[in-house]
């Protein structure tokens, strides 16, 4: 039967003892992490999110207290009374903090028995994600998560702390808004009292914190919940939380650069003691395509992308693949992986396969082995032509050259996924550092292939530079965006942009991602109502803190650093979300629902 505290305290929590209490009279409370009874006298270890700390239980010196910890087991909730000893030189375990003492047992009461647990929480795990996640909050009792949700709050602290000092206002922004489809898909509310009618969860707080803006807030920030209904990865959920942030009377990507360079300094350094460079690279958007096949790149290694098109034209060849993309306009493009021109044909197909997942069509490769070049296109190419190749490419003996020649984008996302694929694989990625970079001058517009229109490459609120608002009307894909992306080890860990404030450039944003005055009214009415009475300038960012956490703590799985997350079909194991509801809730809502 459950006992109760009555009016016992805690004296610390079980890892913050050491070898100063030594001689006190202590109480701990925690789970039981194991027990071990050597006849006489048993140990546990006694846990909390601090740490674990040794009880002994002795039959010589407390007999009934030593019989009644015989009916311990693991996972049971248990409070301790006792002397703080030391353990002697032989008995210390270096490998814990609390390692050089133990408590001696002089009272025990059992607060909660434990049934036996689905799998055996320890840190070296071997029970299945699944599995885990059904019982997350046995799953959350390991140290290793807990650290991972410490370390969430320090950053999070850090940032209130470091936004209050530069004197922004944090500010909520509402759940249930008006959706705005332009991007991801919207998780929808259905309305009971405006039958038929729905709210959106936000994407993000985007138009709220512009209105913020125009209210005259001047500097806000949030610690945001944000929702997208989108197909899952290990670093994406349905719902995420942004560390979000906009300020007025900026007109140039310096002044909110320099504020989000300021908070990541000051989450690096609290949380972790990191020191943030004093100076952190940028690189244009262009630039980083060209060189890396990515807008994230990862900059800690080498394999970087060489644009072989201006070459194949002039010196021409037979190769059918190469001239007919170039006839279209499109581009060849290569990596060359130093060193691997031993890779066996069933590892060139593995990644053939990683090239043929972004589109591409197929992966030529030049494998320079010492006993000669192994390629199936070099007939496809004469003697100067051939040499012409391998120069462009700094081939040497031992080079493993990599083509792939399609649509830039195609090219840019397969080329920049291999060179990702073979860096893992090689082990060329080093490890415990931070790659932090900016990346600038986005375009302001894509091309949706799929509906054949521009769209806005980051959202319809983004400001062009000034120099190219000549190309706005005649040249939309020339005109390049005041956006700005923070990269940290090839991981977008924020992006925002300076946003339009004049009445003109909205409208003509809008006419040129194809929508109508109706579709502008129906979507944006309230925001664009809102520029008719005075926009200060202004401009923010969004740092994503589920990836920050990532990031700091070193896993590569976002459900590693959420309390409670969805698995890949957006769904929670723990609570069964979502469910069936009764029908008398659906009536009330208006809603039909077919299977």
């Amino acid at each position: 039967m459950a006992e109760f505290l009555t009016g016992l305290k805690r004296t610390k929590m079980c890892g913050e003892f050491r070898s100063n209490d030594i001689g006190k009279k202590v109480v701990a409370m925690g789970f039981v992490a194991k027990y071990r009874n050597l006849g006489g006298i048993q140990f546990i270890d006694l846990r909390d999110r601090t740490g674990i700390v040794q009880v002994n239980f002795s039959a010589s010196d407390h007999p009934e207290v030593y019989a009644k910890s015989e009916a311990i087991r693991n996972e049971f909730v248990i409070a301790v009374e006792g002397m703080v000893v030391a353990r002697g030189e032989k008995n210390i375990n270096t490998a814990l903090p609390t390692g050089a003492i133990e408590i001696e047992a002089t009272s025990l009461r059992i607060l909660s028995e434990a049934d036996t647990t689905p799998f055996l929480i320890a840190e070296d795990i071997k029970a299945g994600e699944q599995l885990r996640l059904k019982y997350r909050y046995l799953d959350l009792r390991r140290q290793t998560l807990q650290k991972n949700l410490i370390v969430r709050d320090q950053i999070m602290r850090a940032t209130m702390d470091y936004m209050a000092r530069k004197g922004f206002v944090h500010i909520e922004t509402p759940m249930l808004g008006k959706s705005t489809p332009e991007g991801a898909r919207d998780y929808l509310v259905p309305s009971r009292v405006h039958s038929g009618t729905f709210y959106a969860l936000p994407q993000s707080p985007q138009i709220y914190k512009q209105l913020l803006m125009i209210s005259g807030m001047d500097r806000y920030y949030q610690i945001a919940k944000c929702f997208r209904d989108e197909d899952l990865r290990a670093n994406r959920q349905p719902e995420f939380t942004q560390i979000d942030l906009e300020m007025s009377y900026v007109d140039d990507i310096e002044d909110v650069m320099k504020v989000a360079e300021g908070l990541i300094r000051n989450i690096f350094k609290t949380t972790i003691g990191y020191n943030v460079p004093k100076k952190i690279r940028r690189i244009k958007y262009a630039e980083a395509m060209d060189r890396f096949g990515s807008d994230k790149p990862d900059t800690r290694f080498g394999l970087e992308l060489i644009n072989l098109t201006k070459l194949m034209k002039s010196v021409g060849t037979e190769f059918a693949v190469f001239q007919n993309n170039i006839k279209k306009g499109h581009s060849v493009r290569a990596i060359n992986a130093k060193g691997l021109a031993g890779y066996t044909r069933k590892q060139i197909d593995a990644l053939q396969d990683v090239v043929k997942e972004y589109g591409a069509k197929g992966l030529a490769y030049i494998a320079m082995k010492p006993e000669g070049i192994s390629s199936p296109i070099a007939k496809f190419f004469a003697e100067d032509q051939w040499s012409a190749l391998i120069k462009a490419v700094g081939g040497e003996t031992g080079d493993l050259i990599l083509f792939v020649a399609d649509k830039d984008k195609v090219v840019y996302d397969a080329l920049g996924a291999l060179r990702l694929a073979i860096a893992k694989k090689e082990n060329l990625i080093p490890q415990d550092t931070y790659d932090m970079l900016w990346v600038t001058h986005f375009p302001l517009y894509a091309y949706n292939e799929e509906e054949k229109r521009l769209e806005a490459m980051h959202h319809p609120f983004t400001s062009p530079v000034t120099a190219d608002l000549k190309y706005l009307d005649k040249k939309p894909l020339k005109v390049r965006a005041k956006a700005y992306d923070f990269v940290i080890n090839g991981q977008e860990a924020g992006g925002g942009s300076i946003r339009i404030h004049s009445r003109e450039i909205q409208e003509a944003m809008f006419r040129r991602i194809n929508l109508t005055e109706q579709d502008i009214t129906d979507r944006f009415g309230f925001f664009v109502e809102a520029f008719r009475y005075g926009v200060p300038p202004h401009g923010g960012l969004a740092f994503g803190l589920d990836r920050l956490v990532m990031l700091l703590t070193g896993t590569d799985n976002i459900k590693d650093v959420i309390a409670f997350p969805k698995n890949q079909s957006a769904a929670c194991l723990m609570s069964d979300a979502p469910s069936e509801v009764e029908p008398k809730q659906i009536a009330e809502l208006s809603i039909e629902i077919k299977k």
